[in-house]
């Protein structure tokens, strides 16, 4: 009697815990900021001049101004229009959320920018890793992507398009897939 008691203790005690990290789990993959969109998440900026202030408002300090269009960045929190950003580099920063869009862009390999020649992020016809290749495309390389299906994302760039692996890139999540 003993033994089926403590058995039957264990089990619950195993399901609770099971139960509790997969709750856990689901509330992180559905975190969602006061407008209702996922936290973090993917965008763009969408001016050519985006100044990155050090608080949500106006009256904050520009620590930074971005000079490029088209850029991805990465929205980590929000506080009335405001949004909190980070770049690929990892500066962090506000911004007024007029000034995102949610068009979808990336960089190619960024950590590997400044690890010697011959270091390149492959563009393919085809998602797959053995299609041939299209691009040759170097560290820091802005593309464009179109949709990803959790393993590769279709990219152009300058006048090339394909697939490109998404562990590759930075501009969507490991396994995040959209069209």
């Amino acid at each position: 009697m003993r033994r089926t008691v403590m058995n039957s203790c264990l089990v619950l005690a195993v399901a609770f815990a099971v139960s509790a990290g997969t709750i856990e789990f689901a509330q992180a993959q559905a975190a969602k900021g006061p407008s209702g969109l996922p936290l973090p998440r993917f965008v763009t900026l969408k001016s050519k001049r985006v100044n990155l202030r050090i608080g949500p408002g106006t009256d904050y300090a520009v620590s930074w101004m971005y000079l490029k269009t088209g850029l991805p960045v990465e929205i980590i929190q929000e506080y009335d229009n405001w949004r909190r950003i980070r770049d690929a580099d990892g500066t962090e920063g506000w911004v007024n959320q007029s000034l995102l869009s949610g068009q979808r862009a990336a960089i190619a390999a960024p950590w590997m920018k400044g690890k010697g020649k011959g270091v390149y992020v492959n563009l393919r016809r085809e998602s797959q890793p053995s299609a041939s290749i299209v691009a040759k495309l170097e560290p820091g390389v802005m593309i464009s992507i179109g949709e990803c299906n959790g393993d590769w994302c279709f990219a152009k760039t300058d006048g090339a398009e394909g697939w490109v692996a998404q562990s590759e890139i930075w501009g969507a999540y490991p396994g995040e897939a959209f069209k």
